[in-house]
């Protein structure tokens, strides 16, 4: 059987000091995630007063950290850039992970188009990753625009999959 692989990116304190869309309801989705996953991988964000010992920088105590969770720290909004994720992915033997977390416009997406460029097999939880509004666009069209572009990306036999939460713990089950 497969590994189940969730890969929690920015669920952190600092992320949330400004207005998240559905931020109870994403993290409870995320918690699901997590509960069902094989492994976890959290990726936190250091930057400015995001870091190590502050705390600004931990998870928001919403969000569920299954024993044996992996972290890692990232300093750019791509979470392969210079951080240890490809070689633990490797290590473990990781070939596909589910994705979620914030923001969607920024992480998420940088993430995910990197990611499938090298090859993993990226599911994106559709209903579990989170932005805020912006100047010209509210939170919630960001999110549905990106699933609709994540789900047609141009990467010829590699194209990420976008489904709900339900749809992968049935998956999982």
């Amino acid at each position: 059987m497969a590994q189940r692989v969730v890969v929690v990116i920015d669920m952190q304190n600092g992320v949330f000091s400004s207005p998240r869309f559905d931020k109870a309801g994403r993290s409870a989705q995320i918690n699901r995630l997590t509960e069902r996953a094989d492994i976890t991988i959290f990726i936190q964000h250091r930057e400015g007063a995001m870091c190590e010992g502050n705390d600004a920088f931990n998870l928001l105590p919403e969000i569920a950290e299954p024993d044996g969770a992996h972290y890692l720290t990232k300093t750019a909004c791509d979470s392969f850039w210079q951080t240890e994720l490809a070689a633990l992915l490797k290590r473990l033997a990781v070939e596909a992970f589910v994705v979620c977390g914030c923001a969607t416009d920024y992480c998420l997406d940088t993430t995910i188009k990197v990611g499938a460029s090298a090859g993993y097999a990226i599911t994106v939880a559709a209903d579990a990753h989170t932005t805020a509004d912006r100047r010209w666009v509210s939170a919630e069209a960001l999110i549905n625009q990106h699933n609709e572009v994540w789900s047609s990306l141009s990467i010829p036999g590699n194209v990420p999959r976008v489904l709900n939460t339900d749809e992968i713990v049935a998956e999982w089950s």
